[in-house]
């Protein structure tokens, strides 16, 4: 990197090797001058460096270089003087754009150079084997070699200039006129994807503009100019999208746009928004969006209306007959009919968004459906007074299709009005926005609306009809076209029928049966069934009404009044929630409000700074006025001076006014005379020195040609000297190297055995340690050999040591897993043997019980007629539970009196005097467990009954004591053994205690 003390040597350096070719070095030695921090302050020179900084840029095609040093400029004389670099920016673009030019020009000169070149021949050999083996044409070629490089360079010279001009307020013009520059410039050469890509980059810049808002040069959005400068940019962008057919980008312009509105929350000049409706009624019709589409032609209608006023009532009325005709085009029935909750949310979501985007605001209470529909957008064609300014053929077409009844002759009423209805149209003369109307584009649409309206009336009249007849009805289509869109109004619940092709037939059904009496066909089953049911048996006697309301009068007052007294505190908790707000809100505006006193306060110092650094200006310029004043007065003076010495004229006229400008110009001019004479005296001189010097000249020209031939003389005989003496040594010096060869021969024989002994004694050195290098070498091998064996064999012990231990880890969890599923079965078939004995046992007793029963009551001399009680079960499922271990308990008990026979309670007490009296009836159903808590000391055929030993009170709870239980001879869990004493769950000294209700249930598993 090159330190120049000033630019001007940088620049001097620059040219010159731009002057010798060494572009890429001239451009370097710039760009590390502009890159340098040394060089900081704004200066003219740095201007002139960057000038021709960026002409080596665009010359060289180098965009990045160009992006960095304009960068630094940017740093550089932001704060001092910014249409420097303005100025040096539009050179850049200027230039950008030449160079483009006079490429695409080149190659248009090249290609018809090369098509006019033989006029004979078709293609030049070249050419041909060219384009077999390229596969591109004579212009594709050219371009990709001459205008393509320069159109990237171009492109990425918007991009630079738009990045670097983001966040300028300063250069929000400039911004401006490069984005439109970008936008003409996809327009033009259609770049689509550049197109793209710009909008998102301009897009960003937005975003990042208002994402930091603490930015020092940061544009100010709220300012009327550069708000018209972002919203021309934004209108550009959606004019140039729909030339290129970009609808989505230009639906993504049309919410920038209306984005930025909101931003700033200020409405946009009427010409603006007659541009922005235009647009969307073409983005809407383009994606079938017909409700969209007839709302924005309503808005435009509305603008030119209001603020045309050179709106002729012609264009007027083509105006106000798209706006009727696109209403119309709307499809009259519910497309979100039978859709899912889902689809409902996004319709909503979508209406909203596309409500905002056209200006309709809708309440959020509100359906969006019933605000946005085709009968509200009617009935406000009419009330605005739209319908008054349509064209007549427009009007019927309207009264035909949404007021009048004609099944039979709708379809040859409104043909000839489409047919009028598609001749008319045209270029609009006072409507810059929408350049020209076309009625008959919505001729398509409409005849399908006309089918739909004529097969909506014929199926109210008709049930059936044949398919001959219904298309001669419809001239507009074919059978196969009308059934298609008979299906899409079918599928949205707008008409019921059904084509019958084998009678060649169609018919048209009731939408209520169709609808309502398949979908509720049971509610008006059961309807008809309670009818038929009340006219076969009436009721008995029919109360009167006030009769049948009395008994749930007082319940219904009661409900009413907590109705009120609801709605009463739900009315206060909305006042005071009301309130709440209304003291948030005043809270908030007191805020804002002190917010903006200090905004007001800090404005007021700002102003009153402001205005003190301008009188401190003022009274700075004025003091240097004054000094200028008293420099020109002394030079005044001492131009009166100088002229009374040379005798000359005053330098001041008369009555002159006098200003330093004024004596400067005229002390120059004073220099410049007095610079003028001496310049003549020295060139007087000049021409006497010249004669002088060429009389000296002549006179020394002989001597010195004497004086040369002397010395010719004296050197020549000097050389032959000297050679002399070189000869005489040279001789000298070979004689004494003969002498010293013939001493030296001698001693030839003993020096070459010397060096032979020398050269053994190294060799048998050599092969020693060759020898002892080679026996190291195997050592080391060997051992490594051994190490290496070493290893691997406690590799192959340790892993068979861990394959050992992992297959006996696999096989006891396998034997677990076996010994686990062993033990889930037999508990499986041991509780089905329970429950099986338990249901026997319970069967037996209601035997026994209902024969019980029945002796009683035949004892009792109770009357033969009288209803026996049926048998009731057990109300609760937990007892039955209890009960089922009680008895499988008591049939496998191995001691009592008759183990295999069921003894009834009532033939115990008869046979042991010493037993209680039998309980109560009520208590003979209660859970086994209960029954030594109810009454005393039970029977001593009781442990014999319903358990083994004493486990009389925990009978629920066990099992029968076989070799095989798995909870042991006293009944406990394998998991319970363990358990304390005080546990309710174990066996042993525990059967002593009175059981208790927790003891009696089954013990959790």
């Amino acid at each position: 990197m090159s330190n120049f003390a000033k630019p001007e040597a940088a620049l001097n350096q620059a040219e010159a090797l731009i002057n010798v070719g060494q572009m890429q070095d001239a451009l370097q030695v710039l760009h590390d001058l502009i890159t340098s921090k040394r060089h900081r302050a704004w200066q003219k020179t740095l201007e002139k460096i960057m000038f021709r900084y960026v002409d080596l840029c665009v010359d060289m095609r180098r965009g990045k270089f160009a992006k960095d040093g304009l960068i630094q400029y940017r740093i550089v004389c932001q704060q001092v003087n910014v249409s420097s670099l303005e100025e040096v920016i539009k050179h850049f673009m200027h230039l950008s754009t030449e160079k483009a030019e006079q490429a695409r020009s080149q190659a248009q000169a090249l290609e018809e150079a090369l098509d006019v070149d033989d006029l004979e021949a078709d293609k030049r050999p070249e050419d041909l084997m060219l384009s077999y083996v390229s596969g591109e044409k004579g212009k594709d070629r050219s371009d990709r070699e001459l205008v393509t490089p320069w159109f990237k360079f171009l492109w990425e010279t918007y991009r630079t200039v738009l990045e670097i001009l983001r966040n300028n307020s300063k250069l929000e013009a400039l911004y401006a006129m490069t984005a439109h520059r970008a936008f003409q410039f996809c327009k033009q050469y259609k770049r689509t994807t550049e197109f793209r890509r710009l909008c998102e980059i301009i897009r960003n810049h937005l975003v990042n503009l208002n994402k930091y808002r603490d930015q020092r040069d940061r544009p100010d959005l709220s300012a009327p100019e550069s708000l018209q400068l972002y919203l021309d940019t934004r209108f550009e962008q959606l004019k140039v999208a729909t030339e290129l057919e970009l609808w989505q980008e230009a639906f993504y312009s049309i919410e920038d746009i209306h984005g930025l509105m909101c931003m700033v929350k200020k409405t946009p000049k009427p010409s603006l928004l007659v541009v922005y409706y235009a647009k969307l009624t073409e983005i809407f019709w383009i994606s079938s969006s017909h409700l969209y589409h007839a709302y924005a032609w309503l808005k435009l209608f509305t603008l030119q209306k209001s603020y045309n006023k050179n709106l002729s009532a012609k264009d007027l009325q083509l105006i106000a007959s798209s706006v009727v005709l696109s209403a119309l085009l709307v499809a009259p029935y519910d497309h979100t009919r039978s859709a899912s909750h889902l689809e409902l949310e996004n319709e909503k979501e979508r209406n909203l968004r596309m409500a905002n985007l056209i200006g309709f605001e809708l309440e959020p209470k509100l359906e969006n459906r019933e605000v946005l529909s085709r009968s509200a957008l009617l009935s406000e064609l009419v009330t605005k007074g739209v319908m008054s300014c349509a064209i007549q053929e427009v009007k019927d077409l309207y009264h035909l299709i949404e007021h009048e009844f004609f099944p039979l002759d709708l379809a040859s009423k409104v043909q000839p009005l489409l047919t009028k209805i598609s001749k008319l149209g045209g270029k609009l003369a006072s409507a810059s926005s929408v350049p020209e109307i076309q009625l008959s584009r919505y001729v398509p649409a409409l005849e399908k609306l006309v089918t739909l309206r004529l097969l909506q009336q014929v199926s109210r009249v008709y049930q059936m009809m044949k398919i001959e007849t219904l298309s001669k009805m419809i001239p507009f289509f074919d059978f196969s076209v009308v059934e298609k869109i008979s299906v899409d109004a079918v599928k949205h619940n707008f008409i019921a029928m059904k084509v019958d092709y084998m009678k060649g037939v169609v018919l048209f059904g009731n939408m209520g049966l169709e609808s309502d009496g398949l979908r509720e066909h049971l509610a008006i089953l059961a309807e008809s069934l309670n009818k038929v049911r009340a006219m076969i048996y009436p009721p008995a006697n029919k109360r009167s009404k006030l009769g049948e309301m009395l008994p749930g009068l007082g319940e219904i007052v009661d409900k009413e009044h907590k109705r009120l007294l609801a709605r009463k505190s739900i009315i206060e908790k909305r006042k005071e929630e009301h309130e709440r707000q209304l003291i948030e809100m005043e809270r908030e505006e007191e805020s804002k409000r002190l917010k903006q006193q200090k905004i007001t306060e800090e404005a007021e110092q700002k102003r009153l700074a402001t205005e003190y650094e301008q009188r401190k200006n003022q009274r700075i310029l004025r003091e240097i006025e004054e000094r200028e004043l008293e420099e020109a007065q002394a030079m005044l003076e001492e131009a009166e001076k100088r002229s009374k010495k040379k005798g000359g004229k005053k330098p001041i006229l008369e009555g002159e006014k006098v200003t330093k400008q004024t004596l400067m110009e005229r002390a120059l001019t004073e220099q410049l005379r007095e610079r003028q004479e001496m310049e003549k005296k020295l060139q007087k001189l000049a021409k006497t020195m010249d004669y002088l010097e060429r009389a000296k000249r002549e006179e020394a020209a002989p001597l010195i040609d004497a004086a040369f031939q002397r010395r010719l003389v004296e050197e020549k005989v000097l050389h032959e000297r000297e050679q002399q003496q070189e000869i005489e040594m040279s001789r000298q010096c070979h004689d004494g190297d003969l002498r010293e060869k013939n001493r030296l021969s001698r001693m030839l024989d003993n020096k070459n055995i010397f060096q032979e002994r020398v050269i053994s004694h190294r060799q048998a050195e050599f092969d020693k340690r060759g020898m002892e290098r080679e026996e190291r070498i195997n050592l080391i091998i060997q051992a490594r050999k051994q190490e290496r064996e070493a290893q691997r064999k406690m590799i192959f012990y340790v892993r068979s040591e861990e394959e050992r231990l992992n297959k006996i880890r696999e096989e006891e969890e396998a034997r677990k897993v076996e010994e686990a599923e062993r033990r889930r079965k037999e508990d499986a078939e041991r509780k089905a043997k329970l429950d099986e004995i338990a249901e026997k046992q319970r069967q037996r007793e209601r035997e026994l019980e209902e024969k019980e029963r029945l002796r009683r009551e035949a004892l009792l001399g109770r009357s033969a007629d009288v209803p026996s009680r049926p048998f009731e079960p057990p109300a609760r499922a937990s007892e039955s539970v209890n009960a089922a271990p009680a008895a499988v308990a008591a049939a496998a008990a191995p001691t009592g009196p008759t183990p295999s026979k069921y003894v009834p309670r009532h033939l115990r007490n008869k046979t042991e005097a010493s037993g209680p009296t039998p309980p109560p009836q009520s208590e003979r159903w209660g859970s086994g467990g209960r029954r030594s808590e109810g009454f005393g000391q039970p029977p001593p055929s009781e442990p014999e009954r319903w358990g083994s030993g004493s486990r009389r009170s925990e009978g629920f709870g066990s099992a029968p004591a076989t070799d095989g239980d798995k909870w042991g001879s006293r009944g406990d869990r394998p998991d319970d053994r363990s358990a304390p004493t005080s546990d309710k769950w174990r066996g042993g000294s525990s059967s002593s205690r009175p059981t208790t209700w927790s003891a009696s249930r089954n013990p959790p598993r």
